[in-house]
């Protein structure tokens, strides 16, 4: 079984038309989740770039790998591209990486730093950048399977487009009956702000006629910026969405869509607007739920568009597709599979957690940032929990407020039901070897 990762960078949950999201239409991935499984509780356990992908690639939690902002993913960890390649898979990576550490300011920028070979993760195949935030100017640069180089160059249009021209160019040279399985990665920085995508699609989205989530406020300044923001977001998403059907289209010319499954999600969200808050570090639902979708050969499940309510974490994702292609999961990674609850139309797993660990490491000094290290966990009863240092921070019931409107953390009717959750995020907290202050209740 092959398999294939495509996620963009700071794309909620919510935006998605299969997700209920009546501003957009993403046809091809409401039909990944059509065909698949749609795992809609599904977080990013660091909602931020850095650590996200370094917990991504690795299976480890930010604070053993990548704790903030540009800290380089550790040259001696082992990678998900290791774990495949240990099983004679083929290993190929397009598009953004933002784990080599590059110190990114106004006078250096992220897309002309050259990530040294030894740390591209041990991909056979790997093309990208370390950051850019430049759709129309994006420069790549990499190797090839066969170790030649690819020569840093300016991609010649929009940043999604090109990079999964390369994608389509790697899966037409397999051959569906080549006895090599391949895993292949697609990371485009869209919806990342600046919010601009090619003309057509942008123009299909008008400020003033955006429907807001009702957690919003109805502040001037707040809606002005998010109204801008989503018209653009939901742009780079439409456009993503085709993409993913030219993906789609390509497996089923080469044949390879019979024994390839694909793995739809984001690193981590935004919040245009809600709560007044924009962008990401912050634990609420916006930032941290994101899309996770699995969907491949009809074989593989009984049930096509199901959901599910499993609270997947970013350490789970690398674990899980190596249960999906039928792998054994290294004990060096620290999520859970949940490839069952695809393969087998399960829902409960043995052993399943009861929980998600939610971490911000060390706080960034991004505009519109949490300036606070916090820790918190999502339970698969619909309960959110948050601490700060020495202070307990949000509590939320999401099955009743799933816009979180009514923080309960200081509520007394509720002591005993934040004390279940301060104990079991202190459990994570000491099972995941993390160092915390943990406020006392």
């Amino acid at each position: 079984m092959n398999a294939i990762w495509i996620f963009g960078d700071q794309h909620p949950a919510h935006a998605l038309s299969c997700n209920g999201n009546v501003n957009l239409q993403t046809p091809e991935i409401d039909r990944l989740a059509a065909e698949g499984v749609n795992f809609t509780r599904a977080v990013s356990g660091s909602p931020l770039c850095c650590p996200f992908r370094g917990s991504l690639i690795t299976s480890l939690y930010p604070h053993e790998c990548v704790p903030g902002h540009q800290d380089p993913m550790p040259q001696n960890v082992p990678t998900v591209a290791n774990a495949f390649a240990a099983e004679g898979y083929e290993t190929a990576y397009f598009g953004k990486w933002h784990l080599d550490g590059f110190k990114e300011n106004f006078d250096r920028r992220g897309a002309m730093h050259i990530i040294p070979r030894e740390r591209r993760g041990g991909f056979d195949t790997w093309i990208g950048y370390e950051n850019n935030n430049s759709q129309w100017d994006c420069w790549v640069h990499g190797h090839m399977e066969d170790g030649s180089n690819v020569e840093h160059h300016l991609l010649p249009g929009y940043e999604s487009d090109c990079l999964t021209d390369y994608m389509i160019d790697f899966l037409k040279q397999r051959d569906s009956k080549q006895n090599k399985p391949f895993f292949a990665v697609l990371s485009v920085q869209p919806p990342h702000n600046p919010n601009v995508a090619p003309p057509e699609y942008m123009e299909k989205h008008k400020p003033e006629d955006l429907k807001l989530r009702p957690n919003v406020p109805n502040i001037p300044g707040v809606l002005e910026r998010t109204r801008r923001d989503l018209s653009g977001a939901y742009a780079q998403i439409e456009n993503l969405d085709w993409n993913v059907g030219r993906i789609r289209k390509a497996l089923e010319e080469t044949g390879l869509d019979k024994d390839t499954v694909i793995l739809f999600f984001s690193d981590h969200g935004d919040m245009h607007g809600s709560h007044g808050q924009h962008y990401k570090t912050c634990p609420w639902e916006e930032s941290v739920r994101v899309p996770f979708i699995i969907s491949g050969p009809a074989r593989l499940t009984q049930q096509g568009g199901r959901k599910s309510d499993a609270v997947i974490n970013h350490v789970d994702i690398a674990p899980t597709t190596l249960g999906l292609c039928g792998l054994t999961v290294p004990t060096w990674m620290r999520g859970y599979d949940y490839s069952p609850i695809y393969l087998d139309d399960r829902e409960q797993l043995p052993e399943m957690p009861d929980s998600a660990f939610l971490q911000i490491v060390v706080p960034t000094c991004h505009a519109d940032s949490t300036d606070r290290a916090w820790r918190g966990i999502v339970t698969t009863d619909g309960w959110k929990y948050v601490v700060l240092e020495h202070q307990p921070w949000l509590m939320f019931n999401l099955n009743d407020d799933p816009y979180e409107l009514a923080n309960m953390a200081h509520n007394t009717r509720y002591k005993v039901e934040r004390k279940r959750l301060h104990d079991r995020l202190v459990q994570w907290i000491r099972e995941t070897g993390d160092t915390f202050t943990m406020p006392e209740i």
